[in-house]
């Protein structure tokens, strides 16, 4: 599964041309801002009737994501993961709602996904991000003793707010979800504001739509194409979307490495694919981008076929393609 800080931001967006060249018909004003949160850039574009509720909303909206990020985060050493990931050992710990939840659902989807979704990775993560930087492979006893740690049936929640941890070396690593759920809840925060119309962008891997642009049914959102030969394109209204691609080696100096783990191997996912996920919120999404990357597109197919309003598209850098269409439609920029 990816860390939370290394994602590469691989769903690509003309958000400046989308939000620049529609005008209002009904006297709307369009305000963007951004900031550096979790690691990346998130964006927001918002329409409503004065600028400047606007960006009260937009500001309330960035506090909700550092605060989420103030919870999630396994960077912060003050944070409520952090000190899950040192005291829930053999012990209940009692943690904020928003963790309980993110977990919570964590676990749903690693059932459902058997296993390829696993929060737990953590270790695993971090013995490899320590390859990344340098370090040089892992030897085979520290992979053993890192697998040793990581399995989701490990993790007991008790309801509402308890979680406990059934091994000595088990820590959480939230990056394949917790951007996902710091969209949707910043989408939360624009919606009791009144506003209605936004496009919330979290560093180009989990992007979330509200609404509609003026003049418009829905939100135009490019999808990623290693190709470069078919420019995959959804129109998104009230809706999210999440891409995952494992690290180009290009990027790492190393072909085999890579910050998405398969945990069935202790090892870097090997795929030439990367997957868009279009879902209902941003933490199913987020989630399930990941999830389908490892699964890959037959295993992948499968699972998404099962889950009502999912739409999903794997490309390779050969063009190659896989899709499931429950939701939105996909739409091609090129013939091919």
């Amino acid at each position: 599964m990816r860390c939370a800080k290394h994602r590469v931001a691989v769903l690509f967006v003309v958000f400046f041309a989308i939000v620049s060249t529609i005008r209002s018909s009904e006297n709307q004003i369009l305000v963007y801002k951004k900031k550096y949160i979790m690691g990346t850039v998130f964006e927001i574009a918002a329409y409503d009737q004065t600028s400047e509720h606007a960006s009260v909303a937009l500001e309330n909206a960035f506090q909700e994501i550092v605060r989420v990020d103030n919870l999630l985060s396994n960077y912060k050493t003050g944070s409520a993961l952090s000190s899950l990931n040192r005291s829930a050992h053999f012990h209940a710990e009692k943690v904020p709602s928003d963790l309980y939840r993110v977990v919570e659902e964590s676990v749903r989807f690693s059932k459902l996904s058997g296993g390829k979704f696993d929060v737990s990775i953590a270790p695993l993560v971090d013995l490899w991000k320590a390859a990344i930087a340098g370090e040089g492979a892992p030897s085979l006893a520290k992979q053993q003793a890192a697998r040793a740690c990581v399995g989701y049936e490990k993790i007991e929640l008790t309801p509402p707010d308890q979680i406990t941890f059934h091994s000595s070396c088990m820590r959480l690593d939230l990056g394949a979800i917790g951007k996902g759920y710091a969209v949707d809840r910043a989408a939360e925060v624009l919606r009791s504001s009144g506003i209605r119309n936004a496009l919330i962008n979290a560093g180009g891997s989990t992007i979330l739509a509200m609404g509609s642009p003026p003049d418009q049914s829905a939100w135009l959102v490019h999808l990623r194409d290693p190709s470069h030969q078919v420019d995959p394109q959804v129109m998104l209204r009230d809706e999210s979307v999440s891409t995952s691609e494992q690290t180009a080696p290009s990027l790492l100096g190393d072909a085999t490495a890579g910050h998405i783990i398969d945990p069935d191997t202790g090892t870097p996912l090997q795929t030439e694919f990367a997957v868009s996920v279009i879902a209902q919120t941003g933490t199913i999404s987020d989630a399930l981008s990941t999830t389908s990357l490892l699964l890959g597109p037959a295993k992948g197919k499968g699972l998404l076929q099962r889950m009502p309003d999912v739409t999903a598209i794997w490309i390779s850098r050969d063009a190659q393609m896989e899709t499931v269409t429950g939701g939105p439609q996909i739409r091609f920029g090129r013939k091919f």
